[in-house]
């Protein structure tokens, strides 16, 4: 019975596995770019960024809280491109810059290019360990908060190009 047990559970890494290639970034038309699920087995959504929204926002203002100093900066963070923070090893990637934030069902996407709602979704990492992965909010700074014993993180605003 415990062979059986294994085998069963080979089979059931071999379909994960097999069913896990190719998943990522995908163009499914002109107009839209969609993120999909990566290869964890949690129950991620399908980011949906239209392509005017692509076309129209290059970067983000993020405002860095430095809790030892007291100070907070405001930084412009390329979209899809890596920062590394000053005075620290911290690099933050916004993957993803949606103006009005929506969640329908298993999608993420925008209901609108104008600035209704909008969200970033960050990953942070420091010396190469991953710190954060996830959505920050300009209406809403404390959903998601990222933890960090020496820096806090808020999404202001973004800039068009």
């Amino acid at each position: 019975m415990y062979v059986r047990m294994i085998q069963f559970l080979s089979v059931i890494f071999l379909l994960i596995c097999v069913l896990s290639v190719g998943q990522g970034r995908t163009e499914t038309s002109p107009d839209t770019i969609e993120l999909r699920p990566s290869h964890r087995l949690v129950h991620e959504k399908r980011i949906v960024v239209p392509h005017e929204v692509l076309l129209r926002w290059k970067a983000v203002k993020i405002a860095i809280i430095d809790k030892i100093r007291g100070t907070e900066n405001i930084y412009v963070v390329p979209i899809g491109e890596a920062f590394t923070v000053p005075i620290s090893k911290l690099n933050i990637i916004v993957e993803v810059f949606l103006p009005a934030f929506t969640m329908q069902g298993v999608t993420i996407t925008t209901s609108s290019n104008e600035l209704i709602n909008p969200s970033a979704k960050i990953s942070i990492d420091e010396n190469g360990t991953y710190l954060f992965q996830g959505w920050l909010f300009t209406k809403f700074p404390n959903t998601h908060a990222v933890t960090h014993p020496r820096f806090g993180f808020s999404l202001i605003g973004a800039v068009p190009r």
